[in-house]
């Protein structure tokens, strides 16, 4: 598939005719294939088959017939990213506060100060805008933890945002941590599910939010028996944010007792926890979203991703993005700052000693950004993989851009050569979202009209 030129504008029209049929057949040829599945591994020179919004079958010399081929020689297929934890609302103040040197900053400025003035329509346009980012640097599944849920109407919008993307979105609800607001979390769960959530497609999925204590917030939107039992009512997840040290510890040994560790749970951070919190989480089956850049750059807790904490009890870790007001908006930055800091810390951890250091592998990073995110968000059996059956969420990789040439091993080619310029496409269930390098169906110019005047709406109202 080339990256520009008559080729891939004359397959994309294609697809966009027959956008609508359900049989649609889709044939990408001669690419390698990393599958991120354990028994089908890498492929090279090798097809993929996509029907309707599911992939069908992956090998070789695969049958063409009705089908709209993509030749994919000199490209890398993937499963797309996904992100286990960002607060999509901000995207509008993105980097404002770059430096910043702690938790509590943060919280002040942002939460405390910003989110008191978010209207409706500055929650779909901060959300969509981060959507958009997502897809546009591959990544085909977002959670959106999106806790400034002042009404129902910020939340409605926050979900059309992601609905109205083609994002596979995963809304995680919670009420807003400061000022004013109608106090109709997490009540209004019950009318967020039956509203968007109850298609079977799996294309947008609820969970609750909450944080792990009151510590910041207060006890109301503290994770506990009322909000388990809520969630369990309603049959979805819960993702607890703000999991750090000696407190979060404690909460965790509280929620061992009460039985509310378990695999639809799932911990963001879990920086500075006690051994005996890592062993609760571990024997429970309860799910780690770690955000590598917000633990070291914003100095949470330790500042060390919980890699080698999560490993040690057998918890492999989904990964995320966390707040674009101080942080880097794409996988590839996650991916590498992991490999970097733990392979650093392995290293110095035996130096002088003669021992041998244990340091995760490229394969364990692309695994976390695609597969155990996809566990990670409830979502394993749908997508996170490019295996037969799953949803046809995956990344056409450019393997020969100046950057990436020659190819060599293509796992590493991903993690270590690949930016969001070499992702020449993007398909979610089955359907184009990005072609020929550009994301599909979005008016830039009005985007970004729309994005600055949400930004001075938010700004002069705080002046």
């Amino acid at each position: 598939m080339a990256p520009s030129g008559t080729t891939s504008t004359a397959v994309l029209a294609q697809l966009q005719r027959r956008s609508a049929d359900p049989n649609r057949r889709i044939l990408f040829t001669g690419a390698t294939i990393v599958t991120m599945d354990a028994d089908l591994g890498v492929l090279h020179d090798a097809d993929l088959l996509v029907e309707g919004d599911t992939i069908t079958a992956i090998g070789t010399g695969l049958d063409r017939d009705g089908a709209v081929v993509v030749e994919a020689t000199g490209t890398i297929l993937t499963p797309g990213f996904v992100d286990t934890h960002r607060h999509a609302w901000q995207t509008q103040l993105r980097r404002i506060m770059p430096d910043v040197d702690d938790l509590g900053a943060y919280v002040m400025s942002t939460l405390a100060g910003h989110a008191t003035a978010y209207r409706p329509q500055d929650m779909y346009i901060g959300t969509r805008l981060a959507a958009l980012t997502a897809i546009d640097s591959g990544i085909t599944c977002m959670l959106d933890f999106s806790h400034n849920s002042r009404t129902p109407q910020h939340s409605d919008a926050a979900v059309q945002a992601l609905v109205d993307t083609g994002i596979r979105g995963v809304h995680a609800s919670m009420g807003p941590h400061f000022g004013d607001w109608d106090k109709q979390w997490p009540g209004d769960l019950a009318r967020l599910k039956e509203r968007y959530f109850a298609s079977d497609d799996r294309m947008l999925t609820l969970r609750l939010a909450a944080l792990a204590t009151g510590e910041i917030a207060g006890p109301a939107l503290a994770y506990g028996p009322e909000l388990a039992r809520i969630a369990k009512e309603l049959g979805i997840g819960v993702s607890v944010d703000a999991v750090f040290g000696t407190s979060s510890s404690a909460a965790i040994a509280e929620w061992e007792k009460g039985g509310l560790l378990c695999a639809d749970l799932t911990l963001i951070h879990a920086t500075g926890l006690t051994s005996e919190a890592w062993k609760a989480i571990g024997g429970s089956g309860t799910s780690i979203a770690l955000a590598p850049t917000s633990e070291a750059q914003i100095g949470l807790e330790t500042a060390i991703p919980a890699i080698d904490e999560a490993l040690s009890v057998g918890v492999r870790p989904g990964l995320s993005i966390d707040v674009e007001v101080a942080l880097a908006s794409d996988m590839f930055t996650q991916m590498r700052a992991l490999h970097a800091i733990q392979r650093m810390r392995a290293v110095n951890a035996v130096y002088r000693t003669g021992r041998q250091p244990t340091r995760i592998t490229t394969h364990d990073v692309l695994d976390f950004a695609t597969l155990q995110g996809a566990r990670t968000n409830g979502l394993a059996d749908v997508t996170g993989s490019l295996t037969p059956g799953k949803k046809a969420d995956l990344l056409v990789i450019q393997a020969e851009d100046l950057n990436n040439m020659p190819l060599n091993d293509p796992i590493g080619t991903v993690v270590l050569g690949s930016d969001t310029r070499n992702i020449s496409a993007v398909l979610i269930n089955g359907q184009p979202r990005k072609w020929n390098g550009q994301v599909l169906d979005v008016d830039l110019p009005a985007l970004r009209e729309e994005v600055h005047a949400s930004r001075a709406h938010v700004l002069t109202t705080l002046a």
